[in-house]
């Protein structure tokens, strides 16, 4: 199957991948690469290593031509991909541009793949829809279990498979999905057997005591003093959204499981702007950095909606 065919279209167009076979992936994107190229279009890659290495080698001289995102670098985080993609749109001035954007990728644990799926279906609303930027995101159907693929056609509005078909996906869940996935609970704290969450509660004047106490924990966890400070700069930054936004105070509870630390905020606040956070704030912004703060220094942040309020879930890995 080639894509040389198709007309880049004129507005945004975000269109999941569907393949099986290596030689399969590479009869789709490198085309999809070089017409890019040929029509002098930028055309920016995010996938995982492993298929950067095939698609680079494939593409031979046109590899340096490409705009390489390293995900390892972004730690797989979904909101700093999203920054990336972002900036991308925002520098197109107008013209058209191509890029492949790997997201929930075989091997990822679970909070990443539900992380990613909100990225998914976030990407929908995240791009205007006058940018003419056609984004493929390749799904490894011969290595992701179906529940993974079925969410890839809800959360794209076109499908494309190695086999020809190509076009609308009938199971696209629209533009509010991304809201859908964000009021969906999240594990109950401190479930997995041998843990045990701590807890407390927190109002103003009470960011200093709980800076101390998760630095405290994180340190005796074996986390190195650099991460362990960035975790406290997170808590710190969700437990004063907590103050500002959220009611004016809060819940914290901190465990450990045998591969991270986590630690969850919840508040009463609501949280409506699903880009909350994932948007590089400007020079001229004067507030508003917290949750883009703590993105930046955890390896993965869950916010979720609920019935009470908002829960922010901070994970960094041991």
């Amino acid at each position: 199957m080639s894509v040389q065919a198709r007309p880049h279209p004129r507005r945004y167009r975000h269109e999941a991948l569907l393949w099986d076979r290596m030689d399969a992936y590479l009869a789709v994107t490198v085309p999809f690469v070089t017409e890019g190229l040929g029509a002098g279009m930028p055309v920016m890659v995010a996938v995982q290593e492993e298929r950067w290495q095939f698609l680079r080698e494939a593409l031979g001289s046109d590899a340096e031509k490409v705009d390489h995102v390293d995900l390892a670098r972004l730690a797989n985080n979904p909101a700093r991909v999203m920054a990336v993609w972002r900036r991308f749109a925002d520098e197109l001035a107008g013209g058209p541009a191509r890029g492949i954007a790997e997201s929930v990728a075989p091997g990822l644990e679970p909070a990443q793949v539900a992380e990613h799926q909100v990225h998914e279906a976030t990407l929908n609303v995240a791009i205007p829809a006058s940018t003419p930027l056609w984004l493929l995101c390749p799904y490894d159907t011969g290595a992701l279990d179906e529940a993974t693929l079925a969410e890839a056609r809800r959360s794209h509005p076109y499908l494309m498979t190695t086999d020809g078909h190509h076009g609308r996906s009938p199971d696209f869940a629209g533009p509010d999905h991304a809201a859908v996935l964000a009021a969906q609970r999240l594990p109950k704290a401190g479930t997995m057997p041998g843990t045990v969450a701590e807890f407390r509660r927190y109002r103003k004047g009470d960011l200093a005591r709980i800076r101390r106490f998760v630095l405290d924990r994180a340190l005796a966890a074996g986390l190195e003093e650099e991460r362990a400070d960035d975790l406290c700069l997170a808590v710190n930054e969700l437990a004063a959204n907590s103050i500002d936004h959220g009611g004016g105070d809060g819940t914290l509870r901190m465990w450990r499981e045998p591969d991270r630390l986590v630690v969850e905020v919840s508040d009463a606040g609501t949280l409506a702007d699903p880009m909350v956070g994932r948007v590089d704030p400007t020079l001229e912004q004067a507030r508003g950095r917290g949750l883009w703060i703590a993105h930046q220094v955890c390896d993965l942040l869950q916010i979720r909606r609920t019935p009470r309020g908002t829960v922010f879930r901070a994970v960094t890995w041991l």
